[in-house]
């Protein structure tokens, strides 16, 4: 096969490591080779290994945990292929943020439509820019209510040692049940392009996060620039 139809480097990345979890030489519990050994192993840069980790985090493969290194799951569950944008946010460390903003606000109408509150409820905003190697990869902002954020670290500005979710249901007890997301592609704001430094097409994902009972936690925004990310999936035909 040609070249050109070979998959990117990233993704090849991913495939070896998939088999090798899949063979067993990476059993679940276990820590994956560090980024430094793979780098060296697999003859690709830092950069590629890394796009492939948060990937293959994306998809269940495996977790991350700062500090750390990444530690196998196995197979997901679900399709291999999926990617869910709002679930790998709310479950995101933040220890990879290049910058963390939180402010006090009045929702703004789409983001009232969100949570199912009336427009200009004051509302808690936490936004966060999120790295790829040396080059900002993603604008994230979530929203939450002022009664779900008492109590808990998300008006700080340090960085949460866990993810947002995880954080929720340790401090508030609170338990996400599923998340509903709008996917569009667009050129992105003045803002957006000066946070992101690009000038790409963007990928922006509205989300809300949702109880067992389809009541609203939170709601959440995620800008991705177009040219590194792709996003796809795999289902069954019957």
């Amino acid at each position: 096969m040609g070249k050109e139809f070979q998959p990117p480097k990233y993704a090849q990345v991913m495939t070896a490591i998939q088999e090798r979890i899949e063979s067993g030489v990476y059993g679940p519990g276990e820590t994956l080779p560090s980024e430094t050994e793979l780098v060296r192993e697999l003859g690709v840069g830092r950069t590629t290994v890394v796009r492939a980790l948060q990937t293959l985090a994306m998809q269940g493969w495996i977790t991350r945990e700062h500090g750390r290194g990444s530690f196998v799951k196995g197979r997901p569950q679900s399709p291999a292929d999926q990617v869910r944008p709002g679930l790998t946010v709310a479950d995101e460390i933040e220890a990879a943020a290049a910058d963390i903003n939180v402010q006090r606000l009045a929702a703004s109408r789409p983001v009232a439509r969100l949570l199912g509150i009336a427009e200009r409820t004051p509302v808690v905003a936490r936004r966060r820019i999120m790295m790829q190697g040396d080059r900002p990869s993603s604008l994230q902002t979530m929203w939450f209510p002022l009664e779900l954020a008492l109590g808990t670290d998300l008006e700080r500005v340090d960085p949460l040692r866990m993810g947002v979710r995880q954080h929720l249901q340790a401090i508030k007890r609170v338990r996400v049940d599923h998340v509903v997301e709008r996917l569009a592609a667009r050129k992105p704001s003045k803002e957006e392009s000066e946070l992101l430094e690009t000038t790409a097409p963007v990928l922006a994902v509205l989300a809300s996060v949702h109880d067992p009972s389809g009541t609203p936690l939170f709601a959440m925004s995620v800008v991705l620039p177009g040219d590194l990310h792709e996003l796809q999936d795999v289902y069954q035909v019957d």
